[in-house]
């Protein structure tokens, strides 16, 4: 992700959702039967090694319906049970003891201990390479008292270590099972990995060995596709049943007001963040960041950038994080309030660079940006920069630039404004205290903590949250299951049904 300091969040993952039954009529795959499920994707994964591999198209297929984690986050943003029957903190909160499912076997046959958690997390700390192992630097050991009970313990307090567990790092992974991961994944989950084609074609079959409920879908198709006119066309001709990161919005028309189809909208955690290089002018003064602000209407940025969907949210905070609150009102569009505190900066005609990601979303988004800007007196110069490896190299890895576009879908990105050397050139000693407090801060210190952050880097201007990318859901009338809400890296399918 590009939260974090991973890289791959930023590859345009659009967290759309558009989910169809087969053409000739409901509650039929067009792929093999009411048992068979078959969703179109983008975002192909180039192994299944997400250990070593950056990104989120391979937790997006393989977590929560592979492998699983002792906890997951829900459709509500909260973290519930999924390996561990229940949990509970030490009075300090440096001790989690996890009371383990019993019963619960690998797809391989082996048993799942306290062992394999064990296993798992020292593998994190040893060999991990991607997908943020660093999280799990706070953990001091683990101990096995018993085969159903694993305990953890900490350096020190850390809510976000408990959150982190519930994407790639939390994954459980069995000794015998780790062998050759970049082609074959032994998990606990409810399927298993039938077949790979790489670059067209994931399988996903159920797992006869799931110790919990088994999925009513009994195969599981990944399909992958060039682009989202290819999704909508092998959609419409029944040849899928579902498509995640449609990315083109206007092509929801077509499935819009047919009876065969429910439409809903959710919320996920992708940011469309407007970031401001604070470390160089004009930006390092806030009173320019701060006319950024009230120079765009971030309603139009919407209306064109993603034809009107999606949430405004005013700072880095999706509406599943418990601190959110609605921060929108805090820069109304103003573009006189522009023009004076950029008169006031002394810079009533700032030149700015603005490097422009070739992603439809940030092309969309930028025009309109950099129309508002020049009209209180920004002199803008749009820069297309080639995504990821120009972007990644120029911005995010060197920081050479002044102003860019992008959205962030990694959960809690919201850490990254405490890291004075990410690419915001944000630093604010205060964000980082108040960060680390409510690391270790208890339930209530914790949001208290957090929404404090939030204001913070509004008030300071730290970057403009355009909006939030939307979940939309276009489902056959009879297809149950779906989330409403993409909390999490994972895409889970195992809930969805017919009938």
């Amino acid at each position: 992700m590009i939260s974090r300091l991973g890289r791959a969040a930023a590859l345009g993952a659009v967290t759309v959702l558009v989910v169809a039954g087969c053409a000739a009529g409901a509650g039929l795959s067009g792929s093999g039967g009411p048992d068979t499920l078959t969703v179109a994707l983008t975002a192909k994964p180039d192994n299944l090694d997400f250990t070593r591999t950056a990104g989120a198209a391979i937790p997006q297929a393989l977590l929560g319906n592979v492998y699983e984690g002792l906890v997951r986050v829900d459709d509500a943003g909260a973290i519930v049970p999924l390996l561990a029957s229940s949990w509970t903190v030490s009075p300090d909160r440096t001790v989690y003891e996890f009371t383990l499912h019993r019963d619960v076997t690998f797809s391989n046959g082996a048993a799942f201990t306290s062992d394999d958690v064990k296993f798992s997390i020292e593998r994190v700390q040893t060999d991990w390479t991607a997908n943020s192992p660093a999280a799990m630097a706070v953990v001091d050991r683990v101990e096995t008292p018993r085969p159903d009970l694993a305990r953890v313990v900490l350096t020190r307090p850390s809510n976000e270590w408990l959150f982190a567990m519930t994407g790639p790092i939390g994954a459980m992974f069995s000794p015998t099972g780790v062998t050759q991961l970049a082609s074959t994944a032994i998990g606990t989950g409810p399927y298993t990995v039938a077949r790979w084609n790489p670059g067209s074609e994931l399988q996903l079959r159920a797992n006869p060995r799931y110790w919990g409920r088994p999925p009513a879908m009994t195969t599981v198709r990944l399909r992958y596709f060039a682009d989202a006119t290819a999704q909508a066309n092998a959609l419409r001709s029944g040849g899928v049943d579902a498509i995640f990161s449609l990315g083109a919005p206007q092509l929801l028309g077509q499935f819009t007001g047919d009876p065969r189809f429910t439409v809903t909208e959710g919320t996920t955690n992708g940011e469309v963040v407007l970031s401001m290089n604070g470390a160089v002018a004009p930006f390092d003064d806030i009173r320019v960041r701060r006319a950024v602000l009230h120079a765009v209407d971030r309603n139009a940025v919407r209306a064109t950038a993603y034809a009107g969907y999606g949430e405004l949210i005013g700072s880095m905070v999706p509406p599943t994080d418990p601190w959110f609150e609605d921060l929108t009102g805090a820069y109304p569009f103003d573009p006189d309030r522009a023009r004076a505190l950029l008169a006031e900066a002394g810079t009533p005609n700032p030149v700015v660079r603005f490097d422009v990601p070739n992603l439809p979303y940030a092309s969309a988004a930028a025009q309109v940006v950099a129309s508002q800007l020049q009209q209180v007196g920004f002199r803008v110069r749009i820069d297309p920069v080639e995504f990821p490896a120009v972007w990644l190299d120029r911005v995010f890895t060197r920081h050479d630039y002044q102003m860019s576009v992008m959205q962030h879908v990694e959960p809690h990105d919201i850490a990254t404004f405490g890291n004075p050397k990410y690419y915001w050139g944000y630093d604010n000693p205060a964000v980082t205290a108040l960060l680390a407090e409510a690391d270790a801060a208890d339930d209530a210190g914790y949001v208290t903590r957090m929404r404090e952050v939030a204001r913070t880097i509004t008030d300071d201007a730290a970057a403009d949250w355009l909006f939030l990318f939307p979940l939309l859901v276009v489902a056959d009338s009879d297809l149950t299951g779906l989330p409403r809400n993409a909390t999490g890296l994972a895409m889970d399918l195992t809930r969805v049904r017919r009938g």
